[in-house]
């Protein structure tokens, strides 16, 4: 899905390209958008699916995506593979329309809340149109449910009457999390794809284009050492906050040019 400005028709162009070099054919490729101004012609681009009521306000999460549990979506139906814009693709994705069984609804795992048994919408696959209770329930009082879950994939995770599956953890990995390594890491050597990942997923920041060119979201790219002088100058820091400074550093990342592309 591609509405607003945060991401241009460039990032779905070079997630089509990953999915054309990462999977065995035949498959079709949809983009549900408000502009398809860009968009390579391999990309079938449909309007936004509707929402049928408000979209939450002064709430975090990306509550558009609740439009795609409707009971219809387009003429579309069978299984789906909803994929972020900001993902890399590493790896073949062949498995990921095999694993379990065909009816499953399979999440990403919440990687920095591990405990909690909460998923992410990053990466999931699910049968089209076979919960439509997860629209029409949030249409009854979606300010309310946008409040209470504040994140949209915490709904679907909650609110699912069927069971709710998570992939293998090797497959999809968090780049902040699993690529970056820790804080000292980060200043002698770019991240590293973790042993088994298929899909890199970027959420928050930074994004594949921060990655690429060694920068964090809203920076510039600077040197290991001046990213650090930089921490006790008020005015450079890229965080207020000096300890969160600290860890939003990252060099140019090779693998980000290699995969993520058209």
């Amino acid at each position: 899905m591609k509405w607003g400005t945060l991401y241009d028709a460039l990032y779905v162009n070079k997630l089509y390209g990953m999915v054309s070099r990462n999977i065995t054919p035949p498959y079709r490729f949809y983009c549900f958008t408000d502009d398809s101004n860009g968009i390579r012609d391999e990309v079938s681009c449909l309007p936004l699916p509707d929402l049928g009521c408000e979209v939450p306000n002064k709430v975090p999460g990306k509550w558009r995506k609740t439009a795609l549990w409707g009971a219809t979506l387009h003429d579309l139906s069978g299984p789906a593979l909803f994929i972020d814009l900001d993902t890399v693709i590493v790896s073949n994705i062949d498995c990921f329309f095999d694993y379990k069984n065909a009816g499953d609804v399979i999440l990403a795992r919440n990687w920095l809340k591990p405990f909690h048994r909460l998923g992410q919408t990053t990466l999931f696959r699910y049968q089209i149109g076979e919960q439509p209770y997860m629209l029409e329930d949030f249409q009854k009082n979606p300010q309310t449910i946008a409040e209470h879950y504040r994140y949209e994939q915490h709904y679907v995770t909650k609110h699912l009457k069927a069971s709710v599956s998570y992939w293998p953890k090797a497959w999809v990995r968090h780049y902040r999390v699993h690529c970056l390594g820790n804080y000292f890491l980060r200043y002698i050597r770019p991240a590293k794809i973790p042993r088994g990942a298929k899909i890199i997923a970027f959420p928050g920041q930074p994004n594949p284009t921060d990655a690429l060119l060694g920068q964090w979201t809203n920076s510039h790219p600077v040197s290991p050492l001046k990213h650090l002088l930089n921490t006790f100058r008020a005015g450079k820091r890229v965080k207020d906050n000096p300890i969160k400074h600290l860890r939003s550093f990252q060099l140019p990342c090779p693998w980000v040019a290699e995969h993520w592309r058209e």
